[in-house]
């Protein structure tokens, strides 16, 4: 697995708490009682600007928001937006987490119909240059399918 900067992980996981928050509105929209996706990805944000690390909260806060997709798994949009809310907060443990919360924000928007090649630009554009490439490269849109690409160093 590849090792990563702290200032890179930092950068990682907030991007992917962007990519999870752009979608929360799908499972909100069909759960709005149910905050466990949102408390994920602040629980993300929060851990990203303090640097506060508490395995028992980040772990708590990604199995909730699992738990939340896997309770919505008749409504595809909401059940993709819980789980890339639950990879995002992830990412404070292992940064490749992160790559499964742009993975099922992209999933969301292929289940409503959307334009994903316009929303996966949209990700590339967030995250930085340097990290770019080797990010996205890992993340294959074909027709509506997409893919995440394992390999060396995932």
């Amino acid at each position: 697995m590849k090792k990563y900067r702290r200032e890179d992980q930092i950068s990682i996981a907030t991007w992917a708490a962007d990519c999870a928050e752009r979608v929360l509105p799908y499972f909100e929209e069909a759960y709005p009682g149910d905050d466990r996706p949102r408390n994920a990805i602040e629980t993300c944000r929060r851990w990203a600007r303090t640097g506060e690390f508490r395995m028992a909260e980040i772990r708590g806060a990604s199995l909730a928001a699992h738990a939340a997709a896997r309770e919505a798994k008749e409504h595809d949009a909401a059940c993709f937006a819980a789980r890339a809310a639950g990879q995002a907060v992830a990412t404070a443990h292992v940064p490749q987490h992160a790559f499964g919360a742009a993975y099922y924000a992209l999933k969301v928007v292929a289940a409503v119909g959307g334009d994903v090649a316009g929303e996966r630009e949209w990700q590339s554009q967030g995250l930085p240059e340097r990290l770019r490439e080797e990010m996205m490269g890992r993340i294959v849109v074909q027709g509506i399918s997409v893919k995440l690409r394992k390999g060396e160093g995932f």
